[in-house]
């Protein structure tokens, strides 16, 4: 691999601007392509990140040669065709989360990747928060005992949002569930593991798409309680609770720079920022990936985001959420 890794862009949006943002910082790195169904629209993005090369459809993105890894920041329903075109011209893929709509599409994406011999990993940047990689440690040391309970939501007022928009349009995967409930399942999941039973609650829009949903996680010897929304704003400050103490993940917890553990009576204030914009750790992630020929992270691998969608499939069939692109 060259000395530089070469970056393509596909779907330059809100999301990707963020990212690039963090890119455009990153010695190891370079932004050689962006591709849109929109010229003008690429083209104003190539030009506000010094890329030279920009493209009116994906394809001709995948066909540059000159590209060797994509990020891929479409809406949620072309993540999985995207990811499987990129592979197959051998490209390696950070995509953004969710990986997939649904189980199917993940695990087609796993057998593309091991197919094609090339990288893939979700894009879930608050796996490689500062903040919860130190926490992990921490539970890791058992410093506040055995965790008991975790408290997590997320939730913001898009009531006023358009009905085209990507949450709000069922043809686009539309909801707070796979947008950003994803958030408070991926904190279970990765402190509790996966739960023995799950109980979920949602309400709707008339256009059938999901407003907001509360769910329970059962394990054998602990509870999950978890929350995402539309329809208003949230604290966003996630618990974790054990036998000897807790841990409270400042708001907004998914992209904190500090937290707070209680252990022995005692309340130490742990601050952790996170570089740039947040998304620096999860671009060197994928950079040692590369650099090491590993076709995925050990940090956030291609079997967590299969567990990941598996729970968020439970959660859909407990409040009957189904697209009307799925068969």
């Amino acid at each position: 691999m060259n000395a530089k890794i070469r970056w393509g862009i596909v779907g330059p949006g809100k999301i990707a601007r963020k990212f690039c943002e963090d890119l455009a910082t990153h010695p190891d790195a370079e932004m050689v392509a962006v591709g849109s169904r929109n010229l003008a629209r690429a083209q104003k993005f190539a030009t506000e990140f010094n890329i030279s090369k920009s493209y009116d459809s994906y394809d001709a993105l995948f066909s540059d040669s000159n590209v060797e890894v994509v990020y891929i920041a479409t809406p949620h329903r072309f993540h999985h065709e995207l990811s499987l075109k990129a592979m197959a011209h051998g490209k390696h893929v950070l995509c953004e989360k969710p990986l997939g709509v649904n189980t199917k599409e993940v695990q087609e994406l796993i057998e593309s990747a091991r197919k094609n011999k090339v990288f893939l990993m979700e894009g879930l940047w608050t796996r490689f928060n500062p903040s919860i990689e130190k926490i992990i440690n921490d539970l890791k040391q058992q410093r506040i005992g055995t965790v008991h309970y975790v408290r997590a939501d997320f939730a913001f007022n898009g009531m006023d949002r358009d009905l085209d928009s990507r949450l709000w349009n069922p043809e686009l995967a539309s909801g707070s569930l796979l947008d950003i409930g994803i958030y408070p399942i991926f904190l279970s999941y990765l402190v509790l593991g996966m739960p023995e039973k799950i109980q979920a609650m949602s309400t709707f829009h008339e256009n059938a798409t999901e407003i907001q949903t509360a769910m329970q996680f059962q394990y054998p010897n602990a509870m999950a309680c978890l929350y995402s929304g539309f329809s208003s704003t949230s604290k966003m400050e996630a618990e974790i609770s054990g036998s000897k103490g807790q841990i409270l993940i400042q708001p907004r917890w998914h992209e904190t720079s500090s937290y707070r553990i209680e252990e022995d009576g005692l309340e130490t204030l742990v601050e952790t920022p996170p570089k740039g914009g947040g998304f620096t750790e999860e671009i060197e992630e994928v950079h040692s990936c590369l650099r090491r020929q590993a076709k995925e992270s050990e940090k956030w691998s291609l079997q967590h985001s299969l567990d990941l969608v598996t729970l968020l499939d439970s959660v859909r069939e407990k409040v009957g959420l189904r697209f009307p692109f799925e068969v």
